[in-house]
This record gives C-alpha cells, structure tokens and sequence, in this order.
C-alpha cells in the first residue's frame, strides 16, 4: 500500500489571496450595492408603497401560494402573467415581453446582449446623471463604456448636450428614467422624442424605464403605440415594485417582438419563481386595489411637498411626478444623521453628483408616515 503523500503547495502566499487575484480588478475597487439597515427605524429612503394588502387578500394570496407545486420549475404560467401584463400596461401590437427579477436584472440582461466592440471601441451605454446608479453599474461589470450627460440644475434634460453626446459616441444603448430617480422628473415629451431619435439614427437602442409610472402623468406607450416606426428601436422597462410588490421582484420589458427574442436569448431560464410569477398576477386580478394606494400616494405627495416649501431651512423642493420628493437643505449629511437619531431613514443622495449637493430624497408616505417624517425633518433642520 503506498504511503506517498499527496504534494503541499509552495505558493508563500495565502490560498485566498492569491485566488483574489483570479478576480478582475475593477470589481475588486467597487463597492458593493449598500442596502441601509432599517430595524427600528421609519424607511422612507426606498420609494416602497407603504400599503399591505387588505387583510382578506392576504389571506386569499397566501391560500393560493401555498397551492403551488414548487418541487416543480417555473412553467407555461409565465406566458399568462406575460399575458396578463400586456393588457395591463397597454402594449402596443407586435409587441413581446420578457420578464426579470426586477428591473435590476433587465438592465444586465439588456447589457449583456448588447456587449460587442462598435466603430473600433467597446460599445457604450449612455444616460443622463444624476440617475439610477444600476446604467452605470451594470455596463461596468458587462465591459461597456459609460458616458454620463449632466442634467441642467433645474434637473432638465440638456437636450444640446444629449444629442452632442449620442453623435459623439454612438451608444448601444440610451436609458431615459421617465420619471428620473432621484429627481422625480417627467421630462419634456418633445426632448425626449428628439432625443429618441437621435439615438435611433445612430443605430441604438432607447431604454424608457418607467418605474415609476403609477405616480406619473403620462407614459411613453401611448408614443409607442400612437407611432410604431417612429419608436421602433424603444424598449420600455417597468417593474411591480413601485406598484406594491418591491418584496416580488418582478420587472418586465416591452418592445418590438424581433428585439426582445434576441434579448431573451441571454435570459437565465427559470429566472422568475413561481411564487413571484403567482403573485404577480394575484395583484393584477386586483389592481383596484393598487390603483386606489397610488392615487392616495399622489394626494399625499402633493400635500407633503406643499408643507416641504412652507418649512424654514428648506432651500428648495422639486415637482416630483414619482412617489419621492428631492429637497436642498444646508447640510445634508447632519440633517440625515439628526434624522435617523429621531428614528426616520431618508435617502441623502448628497455625494452621488455635483449637482445633488445638499440633497436628500424622501419617500411619499401613508399621511400619518409624512407627519413623522416632517416632524424629524423639521426638528433636523
């Protein structure tokens, strides 16, 4: 019997270092997607409904989650929920949809099938800033270059300097937030169809991520369905989360059926649980019932930015067409921390961009959430 033992490593390193190294670089210098611990606290820093379904849904949900075969993969109930959210979000025909674990994975999806050298570079992802930190991010990790275009201080879209930008550098892919995170801007409809088609004259996709759009005043389909050709290289992105379900994580796209089977094509199979697929379409048997939760978030909006503009050490208040409102305070960082010792949460969106100096973001909130919420703010200021 042979008693040879097996070689011992001479690496004089430790086993774990080294294999860091195996690790890109770029993703070693990031910093990972930071979710602020909120126990104990009022969370008025993420933009979540603060409804719960009414007792008896719940029930019935439940009920029928627990029905389900989930020793099972995900199956053809997914072309029902598909079904389900076409009608809901208006499609227009020839129209597909693919569905995400939120939009966050719609976003990488969208990169990853976009990830080819164009015109001797690496292609390029183009959006405006300040906005949602996942353009950026996900065209990092997928190897595309990011060009950020400043917004104007007013938060506006420059419209000069997207088309400059768009003939400069000829993105993949052009993300337009409508409205924008973190200033809850709707921008001028006839800007964005400019820029729609400057994008679309270079041979480029257009992204209209309408997360928000329970809360606006119009949306991109009515554009897509009122000129097809005009739009035919615009996808638009929503999600569930901001309609109730942040805890469902489900996003889904719609477009031109030719570009979304390509972009499909790069989909995990199964990426959305049954559960998720469930109780996705539970909700929409029932979107009165969100319908009637976001018109009471617009009514409190609309009131909470009208005692925002009364208070002393309130510098500015933005419109906001989303379920957050952006305030300029003298100093961010002390407002927030003093904030959170009154066990309040708030977003302070300060250092993401020049041109948030000062600010913070709030949730809109149930009307007892935003007595709590100014009630900190004020005593903060």
């Amino acid at each position: 019997m042979s008693t040879t033992q097996p070689p011992q490593p001479t690496a004089t390193v430790p086993t774990t270092t080294a294999a860091l190294q195996r690790i890109r670089a770029d993703v070693r210098a990031m910093q990972a997607y930071h979710v602020a611990p909120s126990d104990g606290l009022l969370k008025m820093d993420a933009m979540e409904n603060p409804f719960a379904l009414p007792p008896e849904l719940q029930q019935a949900l439940g009920e029928r989650l627990g029905r389900l075969e989930l020793n099972r993969y995900p199956g053809a109930r997914q072309e029902d929920l598909k079904a389900a959210l076409a009608q809901h979000a208006g499609a227009p025909a020839g129209s597909a949809l693919i569905l995400g674990n939120g939009s966050d994975e719609l976003i990488t999806l969208l990169a990853l099938a976009c990830a080819q050298p164009a015109h001797g570079s690496r292609a390029k992802v183009l959006a405006p800033m300040p906005g949602f930190v996942m353009y950026p991010m996900s065209a990092q990790l997928q190897g595309l270059d990011f060009v950020g275009v400043p917004l104007t201080e007013d938060f506006a879209l420059d419209e000069a300097a997207m088309l400059a930008a768009i003939e400069e550098h000829r993105p993949a892919i052009t993300y337009l937030a409508y409205p924008n995170n973190p200033t809850a801007t709707l921008w001028d409809e006839a800007v964005v169809q400019r820029i729609i088609d400057a994008a679309g004259a270079q041979g480029g996709l257009v992204v209209m991520d309408e997360a928000y759009q329970p809360f606006a005043s119009r949306s991109w389909i009515e554009n897509l369905r009122g000129q097809p050709e005009r739009n035919g290289h615009v996808l638009l992105m929503r999600t569930l989360s901001k309609f109730g379900l942040a805890g469902v994580r489900l996003g889904y796209l719609i477009g031109p059926a030719a570009l979304v089977a390509e972009i499909d094509k790069v989909r995990p199979p199964y990426n959305v649980s049954v559960l998720n697929c469930e109780a996705a379409l539970f909700a929409l048997e029932h979107a009165e019932v969100f319908a009637r939760q976001a018109a009471e978030l617009r009514t409190q909006r609309e009131l909470l930015i009208e005692r925002l503009r009364a208070m002393p050490g309130v510098a500015r208040v933005w419109d906001s067409q989303a379920n957050m409102v952006l305030i300029r305070v003298a100093d961010a960082a002390r407002t927030f921390a003093d904030m959170r010792a009154r066990k309040v949460l708030v977003k302070n969106v300060s250092t993401m961009h020049p041109l948030l100096a000062g600010c913070l973001r709030l949730t809109v909130g149930s009307a007892a959430e935003n007595d709590q919420m100014l009630a900190a703010l004020e005593a903060s200021l």
